[in-house]
């Protein structure tokens, strides 16, 4: 008797399923692709143009005569500032700057939101009455307002200083949704089978929380964190535009915009460059959030 062939078939997972499902989304990969592409530029890219010019995002040159300003050239494809310095790299300085701002202010805002929310929901009772309550408070309280205050009574001359305290003030105000959808979560989770039998071995709750139910949150919580980004950069950009953000010798794309909006209707690409590029970012990482959230979501799951 000749033996059957089995064939053998490649092991999947929730996660090697919601990969799949992404990649169908025409979207979601564009803006993948877009927001890479993004990221490689502005990590490489200024590097690159001092190398070929000897051009940084400060340097002015000396021999501009009196109109420093000129338009996009083959030698400056994006236009020089009112200074004479060289738009491209200063935008993608710039774009280091938003980035950054964008990805350790909700890295703050998930770290303090899931803690939070987890803590609220898997002790539940009086403990979750109380700190929930404390997050509608919050919640009733403008964030921007907030956060403006923190920056106009703690800022400082240091840019280097101004930039961290804006990291903490975006930040501490942008996990109380995070904190209510971990709490949700967390009180779906917390009576499933896999966590009775680490109570009844007698896990201790901070196990418990940190290492059964976190990573069954996981899903939600890289969803949220795609779309915190660019609401966090806009917040940046809102920041910088009042003058309470990012400060010179520093740039982001919000800065560069409110010097771009001052001389508008004269040099209009010192405006139209650093926005396009932002506007661009934001489409990116929104398209991404939302194919992510079609990918992990079985709600929302098209089959």
């Amino acid at each position: 008797m000749s033996a059957i062939p089995i064939e053998v078939l490649a092991g999947t997972s929730l996660w090697r399923n919601a990969w799949h499902r992404l990649l169908r989304n025409r979207l979601a990969v564009l803006g993948m692709i877009l927001v890479g592409a993004m990221v490689v530029a502005c990590a490489a890219g200024p590097g690159i143009i001092y190398r070929a010019t000897g051009y940084t995002y400060d340097f002015i040159p000396k021999d501009s005569g009196l109109v420093k300003s000129f338009p996009p050239s083959l030698t400056h494809p994006m236009g020089t500032d009112i200074a004479g310095r060289d738009l491209l790299a200063r935008v993608l300085l710039g774009g280091r700057i938003s980035l950054m701002v964008g990805i350790i202010a909700t890295f703050v805002s998930l770290i303090i939101g899931i803690t939070y929310g987890a803590t609220a929901g898997y002790l539940g009772g009086k403990i979750d009455e109380a700190m929930m309550r404390a997050v509608d408070v919050l919640y009733s309280i403008p964030y921007m307002m907030i956060v403006i205050v923190l920056l106009s009574l703690f800022g400082s001359r240091s840019p280097l200083n101004q930039l961290f305290l804006l990291f903490l003030a975006l930040g501490a105000v942008s996990w109380l949704t995070m904190s209510r959808i971990v709490r949700g979560q967390v009180i779906s989770l917390k009576n499933q089978e896999f966590v009775l039998a680490a109570r009844a071995t007698g896990v201790s709750r901070r196990k418990i929380i940190f290492r059964h139910l976190m990573p069954n949150v996981l899903g939600p919580v890289i969803v949220y964190a795609t779309l915190t980004i660019p609401n966090v950069m806009l917040q940046e950009a809102f920041l910088s535009f009042l003058g309470l953000g990012v400060q010179a010798p520093l740039a982001s794309w919000g800065s560069l915009a409110a010097e771009g909006i001052r001389n508008i209707a004269v040099f209009p690409w010192q405006l139209i460059f650093p926005g396009v590029t932002m506007a661009v970012t934001l489409f990116s990482l929104n398209f991404l959030g939302d194919g992510l959230r079609d990918a992990l979501d079985p709600q929302t799951r098209k089959m």
